[in-house]
């Protein structure tokens, strides 16, 4: 399919508005190519995806663009960094990753990119509307975005989603598209659970990542989720161990009235049948560490705690009262930090052992204080990703039973 390119687009591929726009436009044209795509389309926001620092070479890319006068094109939040610009003392990390980790967050600052530094662009004022076409990049924003607000996006990587955001086009392809959006796989829950837990929406994200491969899943039997901070977590955990940036739940998401509206009127290519003891046995693959282990840490928030988790956090805190050293790092993004401050939220939570983490995570930085214990999450993506980037052992269980344990000292789990 040969791309077909507007008069606009050639301009900007010319050099119109500047050499960094250019660049931008060469690379998208490139990639659009590559991928068969026929057009490109308008865009009203993006999520850039690489304020993370892995090396020279991304930093030198921001860099160029802008020193070549680049500005983004449409409002673009960025996703989490690797340096915590709120709270530096916590960020234990050599000058010589410092300062690079800090420049490339404040470049992408100068593009015109908001410094929301969340992986939940979601929770911010940058939400995008049902039907808005954006190109984001992280997984569980992306998940978040096309299943529980029925936005449209790829799975955009590194520099694509930065390439979009400088030109405000991105390719008529994938996602974008109404057709490629309908459910291709079918999961049917068999499970009764009237006030279902978050570990349930995270087992359910676990199975329907492994098994969907890149066929968009269809659940049915989903109970209601108490809010959309469940769905959250079940995309997160979906897009962690698989590439789901679709979900549909039947008489849930806004594109799943109906089993045959999520499948367009087609019939589902595979049909999986999900029991109580299929999820009891996903969550357990999360971790081996038995009840009763000492714990030297909860960490909370991966993707970012919202305002509505945290009024949850804090009353559960009180009622627990933990206290007993054992710190509960919670990642949240600056913009529900700035809220609870203004509100009073945080006073005297250092007493519970509190600590907010704001602009990046947990598993991705160095800020835990101990890494030779137990660290406890009710985070699926957390659980996943933490023993392999910081070497940590992992304890999964609802907050509920993360607050207990913090106030025991040791691993509680609350009976199936």
């Amino acid at each position: 399919m040969t791309l077909e390119l507007t008069a606009q687009d050639r301009s900007v591929l010319d050099g119109g508005q500047g050499p960094s726009a250019a660049a931008a436009m060469k690379i998208l044209v490139a990639f659009s190519n590559a991928i068969g795509a026929g057009s490109l389309l308008d865009i009203s926001g993006a999520h850039i995806d690489g304020c993370l620092y892995h090396g020279k070479a991304g930093l030198d890319f921001v860099e160029r663009l802008v020193e070549g006068g680049g500005r983004v094109r449409v409002p673009t939040t960025l996703n989490v960094g690797s340096f915590d610009l709120i709270h530096p003392g916590m960020v234990k990390m050599p000058e010589g990753e410092e300062v690079p980790a800090r420049r490339l967050m404040t470049a992408h600052m100068e593009l015109g990119c908001q410094a929301t530094f969340t992986c939940a662009p979601y929770q911010t004022r940058f939400r995008p509307e049902f039907g808005q076409q954006i190109a984001w990049g992280e997984s569980n924003a992306i998940v978040f975005a096309n299943s529980v607000i029925g936005a449209r996006t790829n799975r955009y990587g590194d520099f694509i989603d930065l390439c979009c955001a400088l030109t405000g086009r991105a390719p008529a392809w994938g996602l974008h598209l109404s057709d490629n959006r309908r459910g291709r796989i079918l999961f049917e829950l068999d499970i009764a659970e009237p006030a279902p837990s978050d570990s349930l929406f995270v087992g359910v994200g676990l199975i329907v990542g492994q098994a969907s491969g890149d066929r968009i899943p269809v659940i049915s039997g989903l109970p209601r989720p108490r809010d959309e901070d469940q769905l959250k977590a079940l995309g997160a955990a979906a897009a962690t161990t698989g590439a789901v940036a679709l979900f549909h739940a039947v008489g849930i998401t806004p594109e799943a009235g109906t089993l045959d509206e999520a499948f367009q009127g087609h019939a589902p290519e595979e049909t999986i049948r999900v029991t109580q003891a299929d999820i009891d046995h996903a969550l357990a693959r999360l971790s081996a560490v038995p009840d009763g282990a000492p714990l030297s840490a909860v960490s909370l928030g991966t993707p970012h705690f919202s305002h509505e988790e945290w009024v949850r956090l804090l009353s559960l805190l009180h009622a627990v009262a933990p206290g007993r050293g054992i710190p509960i790092y919670v990642n949240t993004g600056r913009a529900t930090l700035t809220r609870l401050q203004e509100e009073g939220a945080l006073a005297g939570m250092e007493a519970f052992g509190l600590i907010p983490v704001a602009d990046t995570c947990t598993y991705v930085t160095s800020i835990l204080k101990r890494l030779d214990g137990v660290v406890m999450t009710n985070s699926g993506k957390w659980a996943h990703y933490a023993p392999g980037n910081i070497g940590v052992t992992v304890a999964f269980a609802d907050v509920e039973d993360c607050i207990r344990s913090a106030a025991a000292g040791h691993v509680v789990r609350s009976a199936p």
